[in-house]
C-alpha cells in the first residue's frame, strides 16, 4: 500500500504591506478644474455665437433691395441699371468682364446665379455660384468651375470667406478661399 500524505489546507495569501511593490490604488481624480475649463470654453464659443448673430444684422426679412433676381440675357439692360439694382450675377459678371482674363470672361457667362456675396462679416463668409454646367466635381466642367473660382477671388475679398461653384444639378464643381 502506498502511504498518503494528507493535504494541507490551502492558506491565504499573507496581506500585502504598503511599500512591498504592490499597487497602491490611486484616489479619485478630483474633477473639477477639467469641468470648470470645459464649460468656459464653451461659454466663451457661446459668445463668440450671440456677437455674430448680432453684429450681423440678423433681421433682414423686410429688406428685398439686393436679393437675388432672375439673370436677363438683355446686356444693354443690365448697363443702363445702377449696381445697386444689379443681381449679384449680374455684378460679379460685371467685375470679371472688366478685370477677368479672356477664358474668365468665357466662364462666367455661364453662371445663373449668385448667393452670399452681397453680405460679409469677416468672420466666415460663404458666397455661392451657380452654373449652367453639368457633370460636377470629377466631369467635364471642373476646369471652368476653377476659373470662376478664382475670379470670385479677384473680385471680392474677406479675411475667412469661401466660394463653392456649382453645376445646374447642386453638385459642386469647385471651391475656393477669398
Amino acid at each position: 500500500m502506498s502511504q498518503q500524505h494528507p493535504q494541507q489546507p490551502a492558506q491565504p495569501y499573507p496581506p500585502q504591506q504598503p511599500g512591498s511593490g504592490a499597487p497602491e490604488p490611486q484616489p479619485p481624480k478630483k474633477r473639477g478644474i477639467g469641468r470648470i475649463a470645459g464649460l468656459g470654453c464653451v461659454g466663451v464659443i457661446a459668445l463668440f455665437a450671440v456677437a455674430a448673430v448680432a453684429t450681423g444684422g440678423g433681421g433682414d426679412s423686410g429688406d428685398g433691395s439686393n436679393k437675388d433676381k432672375a439673370v436677363t440675357a438683355d446686356s444693354k439692360r443690365e448697363k443702363d441699371r445702377p449696381a445697386a439694382e444689379k443681381s449679384q450675377a449680374e455684378q460679379f459678371r460685371a467685375c470679371v468682364a472688366e478685370d477677368g482674363t479672356k477664358t474668365e470672361k468665357a466662364a462666367v457667362e455661364h453662371v445663373t446665379k449668385v448667393t452670399g456675396a452681397d453680405k460679409r462679416n469677416d468672420i466666415l463668409d460663404a458666397a455661392e455660384v451657380y452654373t449652367d454646367f453639368q457633370g460636377g466635381l470629377t466631369g467635364p466642367h471642373q476646369g471652368e468651375g476653377k476659373l470662376i473660382a478664382s475670379a470670385f477671388t479677384s473680385c471680392y475679398e474677406s479675411d475667412n470667406g469661401l466660394v463653392t461653384v456649382y453645376d445646374e444639378n447642386g453638385e459642386i464643381l469647385a471651391n475656393a478661399n477669398y
